[in-house]
């Protein structure tokens, strides 16, 4: 396994990070998601991803009972506050003070645990001032509660602005956590450069883009049984954008420089993606504990200039860059 720094901070978490996100609690009976977070450590991987709302809290209490008994001081542990949880009523959702504070207790308590390493506003509040968000943030890291703050799909213009707050207000904002891929491009041109400038990195989810990139959905065909463009739990909503036959077309065209590079497909998704300097880590998932050592081969391999362009060129007509993506995602209020 290799490490990286995670922003302009002295943490260091492995480049390939499993998240639960999708499966424990919901996709992946609990003793078979133990059997992942289990192999996930054999592997070297160190650092576990999470949220509150993953199975309505259920995911970060089966992370929490997997890893019961490991040193807590050789893990990184990261979740997220946003989305509703509980009963879902008018402040069980949001970044405001009340919730943030009350969210932050319940996933230490599931989690078993007396501190995250990493505490992340899962989308920006556009209800709450951000002021009242950050001066949240900023007693949970002085409570000891979390070490730092994160966000996810934040524009470019909303991490500056956190950034700003979190500095006056004495502590590091230091990550991102973006969706990322080499089919969804859409931080590449504001994101990342106004993150490289103020010393934030990129967690990113979907590097497989659902399982897209793994090549085993054909064009004109229907899904294999039991993948995730079958499941009727959130799964295949998630997979539709990529179910096009010029989109599955395109990707069958990166099986033989996978080949070349003595890659599986999947491994060079998640390769491609680690390419990018400012990738602290691909957040990596699995519903059989197999499908975790096959994605940590991608930890370390370098890709030459001329794999990246042979990438590019099989994929550029299906390849989604807008930056004005990540903005489209942001809440226009919050979901109750």
């Amino acid at each position: 396994m290799e490490f990286r720094y995670l922003g302009n901070s002295g943490l260091k978490i492995s480049e390939i990070t499993y998240g639960n996100w999708l499966t424990h609690g919901s996709q992946v009976e609990n003793d078979v998601a133990t059997q992942c977070v289990r192999a996930a450590l054999d592997e070297g991987i160190s650092t576990f991803d999470t949220a509150d709302v993953y199975a309505n809290t259920a995911a970060e209490t089966v992370l929490g009972e997997a890893l019961k008994g490991e040193r807590r001081e050789s893990l990184e542990i990261f979740t997220k506050v946003y989305w509703p949880t509980g009963p879902k009523g008018k402040n069980d959702t949001g970044l405001s003070r009340k919730h943030i504070m009350e969210s932050i207790n319940g996933s230490l308590q599931r989690l078993q645990t007396d501190y995250v390493d990493l505490y992340q506003a899962h989308r920006y509040d556009v209800e709450t001032p951000l002021e009242e968000t950050m001066q949240a943030f900023a007693d949970v890291v002085r409570q000891g509660k979390a070490l730092y703050i994160g966000v996810s799909e934040w524009t470019a213009d909303q991490i500056r602005a956190g950034v700003e707050l979190s500095k006056e207000l004495g502590f590091q904002l230091i990550s991102s956590q973006p969706q990322y891929s080499m089919l969804w491009r859409v931080i590449e041109e504001e994101v990342v450069p106004t993150s490289e400038e103020l010393g934030v990195s990129q967690i990113v989810w979907s590097p497989i883009a659902q399982g897209v990139l793994t090549g085993k959905y054909l064009p004109g065909q229907a899904p294999p049984a039991g993948s995730r463009a079958t499941d009727d739990k959130g799964g295949a909503d998630m997979i539709s954008r990529w179910m096009r036959d010029d989109v599955l077309t395109a990707v069958q065209d990166l099986k033989p420089i996978a080949d070349d590079c003595g890659l599986t497909m999947a491994q060079l998704a998640v390769a491609w993606v680690l390419q990018n300097d400012n990738v602290a880590a691909a957040l990596v998932g699995a519903s059989r504990p197999e499908q975790v050592a096959d994605n940590v081969k991608a930890a370390g391999v370098k890709l030459d200039v001329d794999v990246m362009k042979r990438i590019d060129e099989a994929l550029d007509p299906v390849v989604v860059r807008d930056p004005g993506k990540t903005a489209e995602g942001t809440p226009k209020g919050r979901v109750v």
